[in-house]
């Protein structure tokens, strides 16, 4: 093969074959893509109810500290299922290449892809791959599809939500976001500040396991918008959430940046971060297997649902104000995921 990718790499020609089966091919190897054909034909799945999710990357820097485009890729697919309740079990890939892409580049990439595939228990079963115009894309862009089962007893949505239930959060919030932002912009803090992109699907179902069925109300990987987007996304006509801001683990340096810089760490985007609702009866014992997981560490009870306010977040500062956290608009940090 060539050393950069070249539009003859997109034509369905002897490039194409050879990109297919000497890169993707050979690292993200199974039984299933073996087959090479137009779809993927998959062994009976387990019972339960289907979960299909579909996500695109266009992160920029490509790698960052913790991370790279394709571990976000495989992890943000992952975790979109399991927050509904999935065990994850296939994924696909797209990838839209730009003209003079190098293939040592693409090569780091899909190795982290299929290193974060097998992390997570899942197979990489079928993909496609197009060519672009130099400067028509960013070097690279992914799609990644995924499919995963959900037990038939199992429901989770916002409106089970009841006054009196608890937010939880598995760890420190902000970290993806911020340490994408410094990388992007040449920043330093002397710390080493790494993104947080990581599969939560064994973490989530050893929370699953630990309750019963009914105990969680709902779970949402706070990704774009962060965590203030997702509690926004919780509130409905008849209840609100309440948040104490000591509570929100914010690693220090996560902090400081967000000062210089006049972000707010709630708003900063995570790749590895779960906020669970769950019956106040459990709370104990959920936050309890969080904080056993090598993923929930630094997990906390951050606060509850209420009746008293619907419709709105409100965050209790430790100096005795209350605030509306609002939903995020505009772009606090673009091209982060």
């Amino acid at each position: 093969m060539n050393d950069i990718i070249l539009l003859a790499h997109g034509s369905g020609g002897v490039l194409s074959h050879e990109l297919t089966r000497d890169l993707f091919a050979r690292h993200f190897d199974n039984s299933v893509l073996d087959e090479m054909g137009d779809a993927a034909v998959l062994e009976t799945l387990p019972p339960g109810r289907l979960a299909l999710t579909t996500d695109s990357y266009v992160v920029q820097p490509l790698f960052f500290p913790g991370g790279d485009i394709g571990k976000l890729a495989v992890c943000g697919t992952v975790n979109d299922l399991a927050v509904a309740g999935a065990t994850p079990q296939y994924l696909t890939a797209g990838f839209i290449l730009e003209e003079g892409l190098s293939l040592e580049t693409l090569e780091r990439v899909v190795i982290s892809m299929a290193a974060t595939a097998r992390a997570a228990g899942v197979q990489i079963v079928s993909g496609d791959t197009k060519v672009v115009n130099h400067g028509a894309a960013d070097s690279l862009f992914i799609n990644t599809a995924g499919v995963g089962i959900v037990p038939q007893e199992l429901m989770l949505s916002p409106a089970l939500l009841r006054p009196g239930d608890v937010i939880l959060v598995n760890g420190t919030v902000g970290d993806h976001g911020i340490a994408v932002m410094l990388q992007r912009e040449g920043l330093g803090f002397g710390a080493a500040l790494e993104s947080d992109c990581a599969p939560l699907n064994g973490l989530i179902a050893e929370v699953l396991a630990a309750v019963p069925s009914d105990a969680v109300r709902c779970m949402r990987d706070a990704t774009r918008g962060g965590l203030a987007t997702v509690l926004n996304e919780w509130v409905g006509d008849t209840t609100g959430i309440e948040i104490e801001e000591t509570a929100v683990p914010v690693r220090e340096d996560v902090r400081a940046a967000c000062e210089l810089l006049g972000l707010d760490p709630l708003y900063a985007a995570n790749e590895g971060k779960v906020v669970i609702a769950v019956d106040p009866g459990v709370a104990g014992r959920v936050l309890a297997v969080l904080r056993a997981h090598p993923l929930g560490c630094n997990g906390a009870i951050i606060g509850q649902v209420t009746a008293s306010h619907p419709g709105r977040v409100i965050l209790s500062t430790p100096y005795g104000a209350r605030r509306v956290v609002q939903m995020l608009t505009g772009a606090q940090l673009p091209r982060i995921c």
